[in-house]
């Protein structure tokens, strides 16, 4: 009976898409940390490399069994791997080389409303009124934190070629998000995030080499062994089928909403990690964004 129970909250996808937002803070933190050692497309490209080598174990002698089904939604499962592999974090390593943190993630914490936008394009996707209230208490949330309490950090914002590559990377995960609703249910997860990753490799490899003629050369140490290596593992591999496995359970939208415990998760980690203070708005935007979440999942 624990067995039973231990696998059911295992197989949470509430859990799963909080600890994704965990896994992807730590992803924007540690990219803020070495941004000026590892140049943005050789971070993405051996990223995804290392997630690559770590499923081909367990996908390669499912990847016969599997292939016709992948084969017949082989054009969305292209446009998955170049919006949700080659295209986010590639423009988002690129967007921070150009623009400050906080346009960063004021600009990234919006996909939930592009998700929301899109869904009612692409698939006339109804929410209720509490959902929709949901969602404007957790922006509301994001907003206090990113201003730190300050609305004038608003008016004082002039955007930049960052924040427009900051922006179409929040497109493409929004557009990632709502197209990973149609795919076939019959198509093993794990072997699907390695198919993409591969494609999405194949994406980012033309620019990973022009980087790589036009910088100097990459000198290892510990400290970018165990970079690569975080990058590799959770945001890449844990983070993405986690992620995946909440939008076939509880579809793009309400999905989409977890992007807002990243601004929580960040802050959090750079006050512990990077010895930042923790004020009053911190304690304002994290209640917020934890109701507006409890009131977007929650059933009428």
């Amino acid at each position: 009976m624990m067995t039973v129970k231990l696998v059911r909250w295992y197989k949470n996808p509430y859990l799963l898409l909080t600890l994704t937002a965990l896994f992807w803070s730590g992803n924007f933190v540690l990219a803020r940390a070495i941004h000026t050692a590892i140049p943005p497309m050789t971070l993405s490209f051996w990223r995804w490399v290392i997630a690559l080598l770590l499923l081909l174990p367990f996908v390669l002698h499912l990847l016969k069994s599997q292939w016709p089904l992948l084969k017949a939604q082989w054009g969305r499962i292209v446009l998955l791997a170049l919006t949700g592999i080659s295209g986010f974090n590639s423009l988002v390593y690129l967007g921070t080389q150009y623009t400050n943190a906080t346009n960063a993630l004021l600009i990234n914490a919006f996909i939930p409303v592009l998700t929301l936008l899109l869904s009612w394009f692409f698939l006339h996707l109804h929410l209720a009124r509490t959902q929709f209230i949901g969602v404007a208490i957790s922006v509301v949330g994001v907003m206090v934190i990113l201003s730190r309490g300050d609305w004038q950090v608003f008016t004082a914002m002039s955007f930049n070629r960052g924040d427009l590559l900051i922006f179409v990377a929040a497109i493409s995960w929004a557009l990632y998000t709502i197209w990973m609703k149609g795919l076939d249910v019959r198509i093993n997860r794990i072997v699907f995030l390695a198919v993409i990753i591969f494609i999405g490799i194949v994406g980012i490899l033309p620019f990973y080499l022009w980087e790589w003629m036009q910088s100097p050369p990459l000198i290892l140490n510990r400290e970018m062994v165990a970079s690569f290596a975080y990058v590799g593992i959770f945001p890449s591999v844990l983070a993405v089928w986690f992620y995946n496995y909440g939008v076939a359970e509880v579809g793009p939208a309400r999905a989409s909403l977890f992007i807002h415990l990243m601004p929580v998760f960040g802050t959090l980690m750079s006050i512990t990690f990077l010895g930042e203070s923790f004020f009053l708005y911190h304690v304002i935007g994290i209640s917020a964004i934890f109701s507006g979440i409890f009131l977007s999942t929650r059933k009428e």
